[in-house]
């Protein structure tokens, strides 16, 4: 733990290129006057996003400019900018949007969240999760699994053909880490990924980029989030299925990893970033979350969509585990250590 920053680990978690898109009203751009908001997300939501920011502009006026980059980028990047606030809304993945809290870069929204779990939400009211996701694996069909379990993956016919994102260079990888640690034990977990090594096609440092590979059976097995992993069977057909594996006494477990906003500390549109978030948790827009986001909703009182290749699918008698990521972050530094002196990766 004391080895390694911890800022230093989470700024190489995950790097990717920031794209700037604007939503406006009538094509007019969002610009940064008064009438508009600033939001600064990771990467994932942009489809969404693009639908209830036009919708949210039409009803209000307020144009919202969207920044999306990777989960520990655009944390970096309001800190960068703390001095001269450019953000408003700072949406992002655990354990990074507990950093920001601990940062002091967040203040207490005052929206109401009280159809939020507590444990999708900052006991300060600092932040909220605005769309639940959660970790899972792909399978191509040459895989023939069926009911998978963890030690169906050290088996030696998946040596070349099984990858996983590395933790501590992408979320979904440190959330697998996460997991096991909580499944296993920590030194259960070193050593489960001490024997995984030798089928281990390398370290890779985007989850994404493992679906293809799956797809087209240059892999069997990978890591991946249920959001991305069905998204990627809607729109590039991918020829994969989603699951999640089981211990060995057959039950399976699954880590949160939801999409969380706060409102950045010296946000120059304050009151519009309120609405903004206050409009995310709105009923109407938590019904859009599983059909069109992939995701599930926060909200206590809104059923998700069933049906094949839906969240909810993929997450029948699934036990959710919702850690508690401040403690994550006291022990990360030395969670990554232990892996990379297991794996040398």
């Amino acid at each position: 733990m004391k080895h390694l920053p911890l800022m230093r680990v989470l700024r190489f978690v995950s790097t990717v290129t920031v794209a700037l898109t604007v939503s406006g009203c009538g094509g007019t751009g969002g610009g940064t006057g008064p009438n508009s908001v600033t939001v600064y997300s990771a990467d994932g939501l942009g489809s969404w996003y693009e639908i209830q920011f036009e919708k949210f502009t039409q009803s209000t006026g307020i144009s919202v400019n969207l920044v999306e980059a990777g989960s520990a980028e655009v944390v970096s990047r309001v800190a960068k900018e703390k001095a001269n606030p450019q953000a408003d809304l700072l949406v992002t993945l655990p354990p990074f949007i507990q950093k920001a809290a601990r940062s002091d870069l967040l203040v207490g929204a005052g929206v109401d969240v009280s159809a939020v779990a507590e444990n999708n939400r900052d006991a300060d009211g600092r932040y909220v999760a605005i769309v639940d996701n959660y970790l899972t694996f792909i399978a191509n069909p040459a895989a023939e699994l069926k009911d998978a379990r963890w030690s169906d993956f050290l088996s030696p016919r998946f040596k070349g053909k099984l990858q996983y994102s590395t933790p501590g260079q992408a979320g979904d990888g440190t959330a697998m880490l996460v997991l096991l640690q909580h499944l296993m034990g920590e030194q259960g977990a070193v050593d489960y990924l001490r024997k995984l090594q030798h089928n281990n096609v390398g370290p890779s440092s985007s989850t994404g980029k493992l679906q293809p590979k799956v797809s087209n059976a240059e892999l069997w097995v990978a890591n991946g989030d249920v959001q991305m992993n069905l998204a990627s069977i809607r729109e590039d057909r991918s020829n994969f299925s989603v699951f999640i594996p089981a211990t060995d006494d057959g039950s399976r477990s699954t880590v949160s990893l939801p999409y969380v906003a706060g409102i950045t500390r010296g946000a120059p549109r304050l009151e519009n970033a309120k609405k903004l978030l206050d409009y995310l948790l709105s009923v109407g827009v938590q019904q859009t979350v599983s059909g069109e986001a992939l995701g599930m909703p926060v909200r206590a009182d809104v059923r998700p969509e069933t049906g094949p290749n839906t969240p909810a699918e993929v997450l029948e008698g699934v036990n959710i585990w919702h850690p508690d990521w401040n403690q994550v972050l006291d022990t990360l530094d030395a969670s990554f250590i232990a892996y990379q002196k297991a794996t040398g990766s």
